[in-house]
């Protein structure tokens, strides 16, 4: 689990992101990111209805993109607020093609992954 420094977690910041964060689109996942000033990254995760209309469906992709940031968490650059936001294409995939993917768009994409990594 995230600790609470590391969740972005204002309505406002989450809003500013979305105006003027850049985008990195994916076939499973979309990615936003902006710099935030700060000495650590906040991540959130959106997963609307038109994903799936069924709560659990919705809530097992935030958690799975949740565990794959926990697990990289150390691995990220410091400084961005992120927020994902997958796909109906996301439900009932494999997870490690999935953690993949999203690794992958972190690293090539954004630059937010340590060069070093992935």
């Amino acid at each position: 689990m995230l600790s609470k420094e590391h969740r972005l977690r204002n309505d406002k910041d989450i809003k500013t992101l979305f105006a003027k964060g850049k985008g990195v689109f994916g076939f499973n996942v979309n990615i936003k990111y902006r710099p935030n000033g700060l000495q650590i990254s906040r991540f959130a995760v959106v997963v609307g209805t038109k994903v799936s209309k069924k709560a659990v469906v919705r809530n097992r992709l935030k958690r799975q993109i949740r565990a794959i940031v926990f697990k990289h968490l150390k691995n990220f650059r410091p400084g961005f607020d992120v927020v994902f936001m997958p796909k109906k294409e996301a439900i009932g995939g494999k997870s490690l093609k999935f953690e993949e993917e999203v690794l992958r768009n972190l690293k090539q994409k954004t630059r937010i992954l340590k060069a070093s990594y992935y």
